[in-house]
């Protein structure tokens, strides 16, 4: 059974996986609140399961870019349960995980996060097996993502009421935003990725992996 977790923004997501059936799922807004909600969660889904920390034997982690405090939990717990169960451990970038959830396109893919400031963390993706990251992650405003967009392309992520504005003025040629459970990261999708990566034998030393922050210079 793998654990999922995702804490890199105010948005927070856990989920288990068995290789082949996602056994449990919960996404929440946890706002700042990361260090209080994270462990219960878990606990409530292994009970929920009837499960104990024994049946894990992987665990994977959205390692960035986020938030400094969402990060420092969601790593910090991850990386505690992969030494304390001699378990493998994957990171994850948190912009794969948007990517992942989307069905094939022709026209390129954009996710985003909100960056604070007025800003944005951006990746491109194009589709090609599978969704690949060909740009990102990047530090961007709404005016310069959008001005950089002439063809028609899927938009997907933290958009607030600003990006939204600007998208229905018309700024940003042929952009269509995807539905509202498309732009919500799923740790399920997390877990499908990290199963890919376990598989492969692609795995993370717990004492090198660093989180990537939203502000690096």
């Amino acid at each position: 059974m793998l654990l999922a977790l995702d804490t890199a923004t105010r948005f927070a997501s856990l989920a288990l996986h068995d290789g082949r059936v996602l056994r449990y799922e919960a996404t929440w807004e946890a706002g700042r609140q990361h260090t209080t909600q994270l462990m219960p969660r878990i606990v409530a889904a292994l009970e929920e399961l009837r499960i104990g920390p024994e049946a894990l034997s992987a665990v994977a982690v959205a390692w960035g870019p986020g938030s400094f405090t969402g990060l420092r939990v969601g790593l910090a717990i991850a990386k505690g349960l992969a030494l304390a169960r001699g378990i493998p451990l994957v990171g994850v970038p948190t912009l794969d995980i948007l990517a992942a959830a989307q069905g094939r396109s022709q026209q390129p893919l954009v996710t985003v996060l909100q960056a604070g400031r007025g800003r944005l963390c951006a990746a491109r993706y194009r589709w090609h097996q599978g969704w690949q990251r060909r740009e990102g992650p990047f530090l961007t405003t709404w005016e310069d993502l959008l001005a950089s967009i002439t063809r028609p392309t899927l938009l997907c992520g933290e958009i607030d009421e600003k990006g939204f504005h600007l998208i229905e003025g018309g700024l940003g040629e042929g952009v269509t935003v995807l539905p509202p459970a498309h732009n919500l990261r799923r740790a399920g999708f997390l877990a499908e990725l990290a199963w890919e990566r376990v598989r492969r034998g692609e795995t993370d030393d717990p004492a090198t992996l660093a989180p990537l922050y939203l502000n690096w210079p």
